[in-house]
């Protein structure tokens, strides 16, 4: 059981995709359909949110401090996914989707970096009705903080309305992703409007242009950027919001109060690589951590 003070302290909600992960040659990257069948696969409770909430989850070691929402599919994935996340001490209230495939994204991992293939299937049709749900709000209610990846934009906005607008009038945290340029792009319309109710924005430099030229400001500084986007309008004055921008390795950029920092990376050696995925997750929960 959690403590009093953790219970459910952080809710994420996203798009669940069971990632398959394995270490390969580059050969096999011409046929990944094969990933299954490799014995060194792992399968993980994964997708950019749950991602989060899981390593946010193992570096506070106590079990029900998070919790998540999502969809997957009434399947052995599905199962798959619900056995991890459990496991690894989240507390999930997943909606099973009978007529969807559990979403699933192939890892192969070649000297450290990455190569992904998502198919996001049952994740694209999480509904409000869930959320709405007792015994599903009852985690939103429970919750101080709440991150959800940019990514859900394009699945239930009205859902991260209901969650944004909940956290601006009970003065608790919310917390978003730029997440990626086609985002920003293509669904300006839900972001806007889940701007004014988001206390930290964290995203990376080629988002951040992309936000920045979207909304017509004519610069690609970074550092200019990241404060327009701490200074656009908030719907509450409890928290002003907190602008973080990654930049691989150059120093970060955060923006707060009118004033910007920028704080050095420490370079990892090759050698010590293990490999990248996941690698805006651990930060983003590092920062959490810290404000909590």
């Amino acid at each position: 059981m959690a403590s009093r003070s953790y219970d459910g302290v952080l809710l994420g909600m996203g798009n669940p995709l069971l990632d398959i992960s394995a270490v390969v040659d580059e050969a096999f990257l011409a046929k990944y359909d094969e990933l299954g069948s490799k014995g060194n696969t792992e399968y993980i409770a994964g997708g950019a949110t749950q991602n989060s909430i899981r390593v946010a989850q193992w570096m506070l070691q106590i079990p029900g401090a998070t919790s998540f929402m999502g969809c997957i599919g009434k399947d052995k994935f599905g199962e798959e996914m619900k056995n991890n996340a459990q496991a690894a001490g989240v507390n999930v209230h997943y909606y099973e989707d009978a007529n969807a495939p559990t979403g699933t994204c192939a890892v192969c991992v070649v000297g450290g970096e990455r190569s992904l293939v998502a198919n996001l299937s049952a994740a694209n049709c999480y509904k409000s009705e869930h959320l709405k749900r007792p015994e599903n709000w009852t985690l939103v209610e429970k919750a101080k903080y709440v991150y959800i990846a940019g990514f859900f934009l394009t699945v239930s906005p009205d859902s991260i309305q209901l969650v944004a607008e909940h956290a601006a009038a009970t003065n608790k945290v919310f917390m978003m992703n730029l997440s990626a340029p086609f985002i920003c792009e293509f669904f300006r319309d839900a972001q806007e409007k889940a701007f004014p109710h988001v206390d930290y924005i964290f995203g990376n430099e080629t988002e951040a242009r992309t936000f920045a030229k979207v909304h017509g400001w004519e610069t690609e500084k970074v550092e200019e950027i990241a404060l327009k986007i701490s200074q656009l309008p908030k719907a509450s004055g409890t928290h002003k919001r907190i602008t973080v921008i990654t930049q691989g390795c150059d120093p970060v950029v955060v923006a707060d109060d009118g004033k910007v920092k920028t704080f050095p990376v420490i370079l990892l050696p090759k050698e010590k690589l293990v490999d990248t995925n996941g690698a805006g997750t651990c930060y983003f929960c590092i920062v959490t951590l810290k404000i909590h």
